[in-house]
């Protein structure tokens, strides 16, 4: 995943943040009927943000590069694929968290899933067309297609479940490799979370109540599935010269994790219940059982 894409996930967490901190409760609750003026402070909000987002990667990613006629790249081999996974993560939450913005205002919940859901689709796909026509880099349909699959898994949630049961969230931890490339993978702890993809986890988590609803399971008990991967220098197995790294082994890794669903912890606050939705992004640490073809199986006491 191109580290600028993760901007715009994190430009509608801190989107949804500000109002979090900006009002008493009865802000946060959403409106029972449409509310014109939210709903209208939403799209504006969102098309001024969007397109300031935007103007600022081309500034910042695209100036310095020269353009060229629109063109793909097959970038499906990179990185374990962890980029694609992480795209499927960055649109589902984007999606996710347009949708609740305009259920806040009131909307219909037809106008929530058309014009709220697919908001993480629509940003990524006009980072991607930037990339199209930059020489530098490419459109990626391996990224087309995971944007598309994100929005998909929520909206589809919606549509049969009425209620999200499977969760993508993410967890990060610092490893060896930023120190043989930091150019690549990050010299910082906040460029290492966006760029070294060794750190980076992505998890399915799943509500159990919601899929056993007759049991007396805890309602924000959650069983999550990772996906993880080691020894990326590069983008594939091909070695730099110029660069003096060790020959590391590549390989995935599978999870087995007990995670909390922070939307199903009961409270009447909507404060409360906005600041969960935000952080429902992030997988809890937790006991984990680890299989990699490397090692083998391995269990940890606490996994980030």
């Amino acid at each position: 995943m191109k580290y600028r894409k993760n901007w715009c996930l994190l430009f509608l967490v801190f989107f949804q943040s500000v109002f979090a901190q900006n009002s008493v409760d009865n802000f946060f609750k959403p409106a029972d009927s449409l509310n014109k003026n939210r709903q209208n402070t939403i799209i504006l909000s969102e098309a001024v943000l969007a397109s300031g987002l935007l103007v600022g990667l081309n500034q910042v990613w695209y100036a310095d590069y020269p353009k060229s006629d629109f063109h793909f790249i097959n970038d499906n081999s990179e990185w374990l694929q962890m980029d694609k996974v992480g795209h499927l993560y960055s649109s589902y939450h984007l999606g996710r968290f347009g949708s609740e913005m305009l259920q806040w205002s009131g909307s219909s919940k037809k106008n929530q899933l058309i014009y709220g859901a697919g908001l993480g689709s629509v940003l990524l796909t006009a980072v991607e067309v930037m990339d199209g026509f930059s020489s530098e880099w490419g459109a990626s349909m391996g990224d087309v297609i995971a944007n598309a699959s994100g929005t998909a898994l929520f909206i589809s949630q919606e549509l049969i479940w009425k209620e999200q049961r499977i969760t993508p969230k993410f967890s990060f931890h610092k490893t060896q490799y930023p120190k043989y490339r930091p150019d690549v993978l990050g010299s910082t702890l906040t460029e290492q979370i966006l760029k070294d993809y060794n750190g980076q986890t992505y998890w399915l988590s799943a509500n159990l109540h919601s899929f056993f609803k007759a049991s007396k399971i805890p309602k924000w008990l959650n069983l999550a599935i990772g996906y993880g991967g080691e020894g990326m220098l590069s983008r594939n197995h091909k070695k730099n010269p110029l660069v003096l790294v060790p020959n590391l082994a590549r390989f995935r890794q599978f999870y087995l994790s007990v995670d909390v669903d922070l939307t199903k912890i009961e409270t009447k606050s909507h404060f409360l219940k906005t600041i969960f939705s935000v952080f429902n992004t992030v997988k809890i640490p937790a006991p984990s059982i680890e299989y990699s073809a490397h090692s083998g199986f391995k269990f940890h006491a606490l996994y980030f």
